[in-house]
């Protein structure tokens, strides 16, 4: 495994408990009440309350024409500025609706995907996300290794099945006679500790509410069975991916990293019982015996929940950073909410299915697992791009987030460190990565110069280097969005 991906957005942590917080912001004027906007975008995070969210809103909002609401004018204050008109015309104006030339795109990308750079095998597929028409194909229906940009397709089946507003719960249910606390994994991988600190307190507090000592005594136990089948998965151990288990903190990571390679736990879910006695204990509460594991007794009472995320943000998480962990986390939920088995086996025919009811071309696809890890998964260039294409259709608002996850050429994610500052592709280009050894990939969008959101997806294997492989897919991705002139 080649961990080639940058890493670089900021670690927004918020913490709010017993009591609430009141913030008042009064705008003399219309200059400072931007000021004030722009920087509460600015200091949210990236994938729930900021960046993503602004970009949702951008998005509801393309009917307008510009401009701002400045409040009711007072008979003697200064009347308000005009709004200025949109500075780019959206898409669907006149210039979207020029025919396109396939044969000009065909004549541009010919001496690059030749490129030797790319290896021996390399297969391709362009279209119009608007009206699914395939102006570019090289193999576009040949299977191929996916690596990462199979995660397109995980993510499209989470968010068709479970929705953009779906968390995962973490419990903790107390036994009928209260002595017995059980810490239920739901499968949320970026469980914190904050997060057990904070279900620590819940549970105590319910303890001392049943009229007990004012320092009980609990046994622990931790319940993993919402997961089945092997945890590890086959390339394991790996620095890319946890023990796949329905309970951990932090992606089992044994550093403070959030993102990227790090050294994983070789007991995930039993570290996170051991971090959530250790709360337990701070709280007041005495737990007897080391933690083990056991299932929740039927008529135990839930007393502490922590809910991931919603989806939507997983998802966004996912493809920016390519998340392994997350990635194994929404195949399996997916397959839960299929009615399927949480297991690499459930998994992919939970997906497969999902895709079938998309009306996605997934003949000869095999989604071996969720994150791409697994060279023995499959998919077509043709199924990439047509998954992006649902991500577009303005009648799907719900697959959104598989857009607005890909990483930004030079910007964000892995593809930050991926375009120079004055590339001709940055900016333009958003597309998720894929790199294992000797299989290199690059799947996303481009509005091209007519105005059109175009998908493309580029898959290539027999490449001897990675530094050779990518330049070549980039290019490409480039060459798409220059065509249409």
């Amino acid at each position: 495994m080649r961990p080639s991906d940058p890493w670089g957005w900021p670690k927004i942590l918020t913490k709010k408990r017993n009591g609430a917080y009141t913030w008042q912001v009064i705008a003399g004027s219309a200059t400072l009440g931007l000021v004030v906007s722009a920087g509460a975008v600015l200091a949210a995070g990236p994938w729930d309350n900021g960046q993503r969210k602004a970009e949702r809103a951008l998005a509801a909002a393309g009917d307008r024409t510009g401009g701002a609401h400045h409040g009711r004018p007072t008979p003697d204050g200064p009347r308000p500025a005009p709004s200025a008109p949109a500075v780019l015309p959206a898409l669907g104006t006149a210039t979207q609706d020029a025919p396109q030339d396939p044969a000009a795109l065909r004549d541009t990308l010919a001496p690059l995907i030749g490129d030797p750079g790319l290896g021996n095998e390399v297969a391709a597929s362009v279209i119009d996300t608007a009206t699914g028409e395939q102006l570019y194909g090289q193999g576009a229906t040949t299977p191929m290794t996916p690596a990462s940009t199979v995660k397109i397709a995980t993510a499209t089946a989470a968010l068709s099945v479970l929705g953009t507003d779906h968390r995962i719960a973490t419990t903790a249910a107390l036994s009928s006679d209260s002595r017995t606390v059980t810490l239920v994994g739901g499968g949320d991988p970026t469980l914190s500790r904050a997060a057990l600190r904070e279900m620590a307190a819940d549970t105590a507090d319910a303890l001392r509410e049943d009229d007990r000592d004012a320092r009980p005594s609990v046994r622990l136990t931790y319940d993993i069975s919402r997961y089945a089948g092997p945890v590890l998965h086959p390339i394991s151990p790996n620095d890319n991916i946890a023990p796949v288990t329905a309970l951990m903190v932090n992606e089992g990571r044994v550093n403070d990293t959030d993102r990227g390679p790090a050294k994983r736990t070789e007991d995930p879910a039993g570290d996170a019982a051991r971090t959530f006695a250790a709360a337990l204990e701070k709280a007041g509460v005495k737990v007897t015996g080391a933690p083990r594991e056991a299932r929740a007794a039927d008529e135990a009472r839930t007393v502490a929940t922590h809910r991931s995320a919603p989806l939507a943000a997983l998802v966004e998480r996912t493809l920016t950073n390519s998340d392994n962990d997350i990635a194994e986390a929404l195949a399996r939920q997916t397959a839960i909410a299929k009615g399927e088995s949480a297991s690499f086996a459930g998994a992919r025919r939970a997906v497969t299915n999902e895709l079938k009811k998309l009306k996605v071309p997934v003949a000869g696809a095999r989604f071996a697992d969720g994150s791409g890890l697994d060279r023995a998964g499959r998919v077509t260039p043709a199924l990439l791009t047509a998954l992006l294409a649902r991500a577009a259709d303005p009648d799907r608002p719900g697959l959104r987030p598989v857009l607005t996850g890909l990483p930004i050429a030079g910007f964000s994610g892995t593809l930050g460190g991926r375009y120079a500052s004055d590339a001709e592709g940055t900016g333009l280009i958003r597309a998720k990565t894929g790199t294992l050894y000797g299989v290199n990939s690059l799947a996303g969008t481009v509005v091209d110069r007519r105005g059109r959101l175009l998908a493309f997806a580029f898959l290539a294997s027999g490449s001897l280097t990675a530094s050779e492989a990518e330049p070549a897919l980039d290019a490409l991705a480039t060459a798409v969005a220059g065509t249409g002139g």
